[in-house]
């Protein structure tokens, strides 16, 4: 039994493809992008997060500043110590 090909293909020329159409047609339609506000949210706090990232640790002025207070002897008083301990109180309390 012989099968012959049916439309046989010439290799030197590619076949066409029917129905193919060169062109990009454009449907006139714009892409639209929406953003939840809890992603907008959480975009913002990243951002936060890398500016404090990127700060420096050490604040020199304010170092120097604060040995020079401790340094002095009437810098610590009573007045002090209460207002410290109240601070540290209300930070525990969440007052």
């Amino acid at each position: 039994m012989t099968i012959d090909r049916i439309g046989s293909i010439d290799p030197i020329q590619p076949g066409k493809k029917p129905n193919r159409s060169d062109s990009v047609k454009g449907s006139g339609n714009e892409d639209i992008i929406s953003i939840s506000p809890a992603a907008l949210e959480k975009a913002e706090l990243y951002r936060i997060k890398e500016l404090a990232m990127a700060a420096p640790d050490i604040r020199e002025e304010r170092i120097a500043e604060l040995r020079e207070k401790i340094n002095d002897p009437a810098y610590i008083n009573d007045r002090l110590i209460g207002e410290t301990a109240d601070r540290i109180l209300e930070a525990l309390l969440g007052t």
